[in-house]
């Protein structure tokens, strides 16, 4: 019988195609300018741009949050995420010039501090001590919603206006304020927690009884989860047949197709909510008369009629009306890159660069 063959060892290179090994890019390869980075801290993902002095994106990164992880492995991805955006639009990192960060929830915008992001789980986090120690370069700390609506103001929809108010229904309703080219906040915390406010009323979940937060009837979770109970009394049959009347399921595009089907539970839901939603604003408007609106989220780029036509007829309903005449309202322009462009346009303005 032959001999067998002698077995290779795991170390012993196979005969075949040597692989190529794909070289760094050189030094001299990449591109000298400035340029700045945007940062979108999301509470599902994580988004870094680079960005040129005309705000053209140059190349992107995007993570997973899971702020379960915690806050040490989170501020870990945030600093990777900008290392790969770098290398991704191929710039010379020695071109960065600073960065901006818009983060979900409560800030500290002067000391750049996150002091508390519910859906994060993630508080008193330090930002700006983060990213000066690995970036060395200067930072500046918004809330989400305030960065996106400074964008809108510098880049966007917003474009040319005094005063910008922009909400933004989704999980929550996030609304920020541009007042004469400044955001609204507090000395040492973020503001505009539109969603925030409390009006008569109850429902099961009210941490208050007597009294429900404007968001628990205006935003799409709270449509979403009226629009479950609809399904399961058989109120929205094709809805129903589309998700199963699942939370996660009844998205924008779903809850969409059944406002536009005329079934009558769906028009009450919608009704309902932006009337709400109408008197919140109205409330904005006679305090801080702006004279711009921008609306933004995945339900308003899904139904804009409903949200530009119907809601500014319920704010006209109860806001002043020497205070509503000729305000604008616009969708929002900027989409997915709004968060990041703004926070960068803040931190440009605060630094005249």
């Amino acid at each position: 019988m032959p001999a067998k063959a002698t077995p290779k060892k795991k170390s012993e290179k196979k005969p075949g195609k040597k692989i190529k090994e794909i070289a760094a890019p050189k030094a001299s390869a990449l591109k000298s300018i400035p340029f700045w980075i945007g940062f979108d801290l999301g509470g599902t993902k994580m988004l870094a741009c680079v960005l040129d002095k005309d705000y053209h994106v140059l190349g992107t990164a995007r993570k997973s949050t899971n702020g379960s992880d915690g806050q040490i492995k989170g501020r870990k991805k945030i600093i990777t995420a900008i290392q790969e955006a770098i290398a991704t639009a191929g710039v010379d990192p020695k071109g960065l010039q600073g960065i901006g960060i818009g983060c979900p929830g409560l800030v500290n915008p002067e000391k750049g501090i996150l002091i508390n992001a519910p859906n994060l789980g993630w508080k008193n986090m330090g930002l700006t001590g983060i990213l000066k120690t690995a970036f060395k370069k200067p930072v500046s700390v918004l809330n989400d919603v305030d960065a996106g609506t400074f964008g809108e103001y510098k880049l966007g929809a917003g474009k040319g206006s005094r005063s910008l108010l922009g909400v933004f229904p989704g999980t929550g309703v996030g609304s920020g304020f541009v007042y004469d080219g400044k955001l609204v906040m507090g000395r040492s915390v973020s503001a505009m927690e539109l969603g925030m406010i409390y009006v008569p009323g109850t429902h099961l979940g009210s941490g208050v009884p007597g009294a429900v937060m404007l968001e628990d009837l205006t935003s799409r979770l709270a449509i979403a989860s009226q629009a479950g109970v609809a399904c399961y009394r058989g109120q929205l049959p094709e809805l129903d047949k589309k998700t199963r009347g699942n939370l996660r399921d009844i998205r924008s595009k779903a809850l969409a197709s059944a406002y536009n089907t005329g079934e009558e539970a769906a028009l009450t839901i919608f009704r309902n909510s932006v009337s709400y939603l109408g008197m919140g604003i109205a409330a904005v408007i006679n305090l801080l008369a702006p004279d711009h609106i921008t609306l933004g989220g995945g339900l308003v780029e899904e139904m804009p009629s409903l949200y530009l036509t119907t809601l500014k007829e319920e704010v006209n309903r109860y806001a002043l009306p020497s205070l509503t005449r000729g305000v604008k309202y616009s969708l929002a322009m900027l989409g997915g890159n709004a968060v990041a462009v703004g926070s960068v346009a803040w931190l440009r303005a605060s630094t005249d660069k």
